[in-house]
């Protein structure tokens, strides 16, 4: 019997050692994963997405082109996969944002401002999940026709076929805005929803008079135009510009060179809005000041004519949304801000 006991006693000895040992091997790997894990966190700033969407607009437009190049940028900058995808630009891009579907658009600076507000396409809908990146050139507003359109100002354009690109986009705004400070509404022309490629095909083919595109020039699909067909600009006249601007103040005045498409051999006198990049708000602060250094720090190895126009210095000209902290961080180290 004592035997016994003390042969139970034994086991009971062992177990608990047994049991202590497993503990505390285990204790000690965890705080080692654990501490390997912070580390890596970290050293990687916080949650990274294995993919990034951004989205562009038309691929006859300037954004399509340019953002692949940006999206090369990010991807090889901070080993995010991050692809470049067509779409109907800015009021869209605003909305696919907001609901998840994007991580990353381009934008017009004054689709955006109306976001934020709950104006004009988003009437009702005030958009505060959606953060501003950064600016990044002038979009100037070409009022596109033929040479022998007959078209030289933009009271000429009553009772024309116009494409004013599709309701709601910045083109559309633009559109509506330019000819309102003329004394004119969409009731005053035949307004066509067409994008970029299906404008400028209109007016070779000569099924449509002119056309609204919001674009950097020169814009591709211009150009195509140009290969074939005397182009021109029409100009708007300078206190119609300087009335825009009073009342929409994120215009600016804005100049189209002589040569920049065939047929224009003068300068052309119109107005622009800035192109800008938005950011979902659910993106962390490491992940999005990575995103802006690898843009911001790289636009000289940008190729398409635009980047030409990109710097960190102007970065936050048109801006009238709050930035996103991780590109507030970025601007602030650089001494952008304060």
């Amino acid at each position: 019997m004592r035997m016994k006991t003390l042969l139970s006693v034994a086991m009971l000895l062992l177990l608990a050692m047994v049991l202590v040992a497993c503990g505390g091997g285990d204790s000690e790997g965890e705080t080692d994963s654990d501490s390997g894990n912070e580390e890596g966190a970290a050293s990687e700033g916080g949650d990274s997405p294995e993919f990034l969407n951004l989205l562009t607009g038309g691929t006859s437009g300037t954004y399509y082109p340019l953002g692949g190049e940006m999206a090369t940028i990010i991807s090889d900058e901070t080993g995010i996969q991050t692809d470049a995808q067509s779409s109907n630009a800015s009021a869209d891009n605003v909305i696919a944002v907001q609901e998840g579907d994007a991580e990353l658009a381009f934008v017009q600076t004054d689709v955006m401002a109306n976001a934020a507000e709950g104006t004009n396409a988003f009437e009702g809908n005030v958009v505060d999940n959606v953060l501003g990146l950064g600016s990044l050139y002038p979009e100037t507003i070409q009022i596109v026709t033929s040479a022998d359109s007959g078209i030289t100002s933009v009271e000429d354009l009553a009772g024309k076929t116009v494409s004013v690109g599709a309701p709601g986009s910045g083109t559309y705004i633009n559109a509506e805005q330019i000819l309102e400070i003329h004394g004119m509404t969409m009731d005053d022309i035949e307004a066509q929803n067409l994008d970029f490629g299906e404008s400028t095909g209109g007016i070779q083919d000569g099924n449509i008079d002119a056309a609204f595109i919001t674009a950097g020039t020169p814009t591709g699909a211009v150009e195509g135009l140009g290969a074939t067909t005397d182009v021109r600009i029409v100009p708007i006249a300078q206190d119609k510009i300087d009335a825009l601007v009073e009342q929409y103040p994120y215009y600016a005045a804005d100049t189209i060179p002589a040569g920049t498409y065939g047929g224009i051999d003068e300068e052309i006198n119109t107005v622009a809005v800035l192109a800008m990049i938005v950011v979902t708000d659910s993106l962390s602060e490491d992940v999005v000041y990575d995103i802006t250094k690898a843009l911001y720090d790289n636009v000289d190895s940008i190729t398409h004519a635009k980047g030409e126009l990109i710097t960190k210095e102007s970065a936050l000209d048109g801006i009238g949304i709050d930035l996103h902290p991780g590109a507030e961080k970025y601007f602030k180290e650089e001494g952008l801000l304060e």
